[in-house]
């Protein structure tokens, strides 16, 4: 039977820990944040790291799709559900397990809100 220890990494301390030995052998790697079942988790046990690696799915779902996005032959209440089913679906993958505050919350809609106006070819001057 192999007994794992925790051990945590502060901010400030003079050797900070990189590897947990667990015994038999094996050799763990303490990491700040990692990827599991295609979410991204963090040690401060916050969303911000599932938040960001979700908006940039989305950024890269929107531009696999922006020629039909952005194509004015297409009406735009077609483009609004293609965006919608396709985009904002791969943005929200995984949202009912994070714990959201109110600037993850803003950080998808100000991302959303980006691709709403590039694909109605809206242009903000300032």
């Amino acid at each position: 039977m192999v007994k794992v220890v925790k051990s945590f990494t502060y901010k400030g301390c003079l050797n900070p820990v990189t590897s947990a030995d667990i015994g038999a052998s094996a050799n763990l790697e303490l990491v700040d944040k990692f990827r599991y079942l295609d979410d991204m988790l963090s040690v401060e046990g916050d969303a911000d790291a599932a938040v960001d690696a979700r908006i940039r799915v989305g950024w890269n779902k929107f531009r696999q799709l922006v020629p039909l996005l952005t194509n004015k032959d297409i009406s735009l209440i077609r483009r609004g559900k293609l965006c919608c089913s396709c985009v904002r679906s791969s943005m929200l993958h995984g949202s009912e397990t994070w714990p959201v505050i109110k600037e993850n919350k803003m950080a998808l809609q100000r991302a959303e809100m980006r691709m709403v106006r590039w694909m109605c070819g809206v242009k903000i001057e300032g």
